[in-house]
């Protein structure tokens, strides 16, 4: 289905939104910084070799210079040499300490495997991989293999169908999962892109002086014109003048097949207002989500799975109950799985629409779902209704949700979502005053608490408190603390 993709650029901050039939299909954001450094390939330059720890200090450009591993150099050296036993039985020499392997002033191609933390700085390997939209290209590496998360009876088929396609060009090359249902064209597409990738970081590695870095993980930016840009896209709209022109010079040496659509928006209103993007991303972080109908969802997120409830609300147009709910479920199928790609949501997926008597509309409406997730670029899966009349979906996690990105954890209340009453933390005060009563002996017993508690002391459980300090013959004073939540409190001796 035609589509159109709207890229709105900040130093800070990248969007993205995916137009689909008028409607926001799907939204990706990108924080400067928050991209981190780990897959950026350096021209590193030795500058400390320590035989006891078996590693080696490179400065690669940064702060602090990075840490390499006698593990993480030459896997291939580490093989040949590693300890252990040959296929025979025979014992292997160990690999070479690495002060046979690397010098001070050396210079290294390496790559980031961990982003510096606090003190320490980040960790390299001269085993260098580039991950593509499908696959993973490693050109120090002759072996074609397809991921383990793959059942193993299609997977050498996918094995055979990728040594075809990658030919004696060079290099390995290993499916990712999400590459599993690809065509043979999308498959050469990303050899092409890769081959071409490491053809340009070789190139700037022979001319660069150390330290230099020679390769970037994408931008996002350029992952839409690489990934999300399909046939179907008509345009790729993009807000910033500089950054129109440098995935202009990507798209031309990378992606030429998009290059023609890219386009800088030019209108006077933000270009996320026509479509009302920033209202979806407002209304996809609630729980809630109205239907044309007057039906309406309920999506919980938790750890562990993710529940969508479907109701019929003021829905009362059909002609009768039964057709009531039918429709309400039709429409609910659709919204579930614009919702899905919306914010995002993987793993297990239960949904639970209005209960159908008629064995026909429970169909229609699983066909309904699985044509609207047949548009997902994310892979899912789908089972029957279930004894309970639930249904049961997978979708696969590939990046976090739109919540998890955009939201935290709320301090009030801890992620539950409900706070104690104001009544509740009078009488959990109360007894802890007992306790601390028969433990101290203090001339005064002050309580801090929020607003709402204190007033609630001062008016309602007056009585109470005065009954309590009669009791322990002692005065208690109230101070109400603004900044504190309902649940928080202080019992201070005085």
């Amino acid at each position: 289905m035609p589509n159109d993709i709207l890229i709105n650029w900040s130093p800070q901050e990248t969007r993205v939104a995916v137009i689909e039939q008028g409607a926001v299909q799907e939204v990706h954001i990108e924080r400067a910084l928050e991209r981190g450094l780990v897959g950026n390939i350096y021209a590193g330059r030795v500058q400390r070799v320590l035989p006891g720890m078996q590693s080696a200090f490179i400065d690669i450009g940064l702060q602090r210079t990075a840490f390499l591993h006698v593990a993480d150099l030459m896997p291939q050296i580490q093989q040949r040499f590693g300890a252990g036993r040959g296929e025979g039985g025979e014992p292997r020499p160990a690999p070479p300490p690495i002060e046979r392997q690397v010098f001070e002033g050396q210079t290294l191609l390496v790559q980031v495997l961990k982003d510096p933390i606090g003190s320490k700085g980040a960790r390299l390997t001269t085993q260098v991989s580039i991950a593509g939209r499908l696959l993973v290209y490693l050109p120090y590496d002759e072996h074609v293999g397809v991921s383990q998360k793959i059942p193993n009876p299609q997977r050498e088929a996918l094995r055979q169908r990728l040594q075809a396609l990658v030919g004696e060009g060079g290099g390995g090359f290993i499916l990712r999962t999400n590459g599993e249902d690809a065509s043979d064209e999308e498959l050469a597409d990303d050899i092409a892109y890769l081959r071409k990738t490491w053809a340009r970081i070789r190139e700037r590695a022979n001319t660069a002086a150390p330290p230099a870095l020679l390769y970037e993980e994408l931008t996002l930016a350029q992952r839409v014109l690489r990934d999300l840009a399909t046939p179907a896209t008509r345009s790729i709209q993009v807000d910033a003048r500089e950054q129109f022109a440098a995935l202009q010079a990507f798209a031309a040496e990378f992606t030429p097949q998009v290059a023609e659509r890219l386009q800088l928006y030019r209108g006077e209103r933000p270009i996320f207002e026509p479509f009302q993007v920033d209202e979806e991303i407002q209304k996809a972080l609630g729980r809630r989500v109205d239907l044309k109908s007057g039906g309406y969802l309920v999506i919980d997120q938790t750890e562990a799975l993710t529940t969508i409830d479907v109701n019929t609300g003021a829905f009362v147009g059909a002609r009768n109950f039964d057709d009531t709910v039918f429709r309400t479920n039709l429409e609910a199928a659709q919204a579930i799985a614009r919702q899905l790609r919306l914010r995002n949501l993987g793993g297990i997926v239960i949904i639970d629409f209005i209960d159908m008597a008629r064995e026909e509309h429970r169909e229609a409406v699983l066909t309904e779902l699985r044509k609207q997730l047949a548009r997902d670029r994310v892979k899912t899966m789908v089972g029957g209704f279930s004894a309970l009349g639930l249904v049961e979906m997978t979708r696969k996690r590939t990046r976090e949700s739109l919540a998890q990105m955009l939201t935290e954890t709320c301090p009030a209340c801890d992620g539950r979502g409900r706070v104690r009453t104001a009544r509740t933390v009078c009488y959990d005060i109360l007894r802890e005053i007992l306790r601390e009563a028969r433990a101290f002996n203090p001339r005064e017993f002050r309580i801090i608490a929020s607003p709402s508690v204190i007033e609630r002391f001062l008016d309602e459980e007056s009585q109470h408190l005065a009954g309590l300090s009669d009791f322990i013959g002692k005065p208690i004073s109230l101070q109400s603390e603004s900044a504190m939540t309902q649940e928080q409190y202080d019992i201070v001796l005085l």
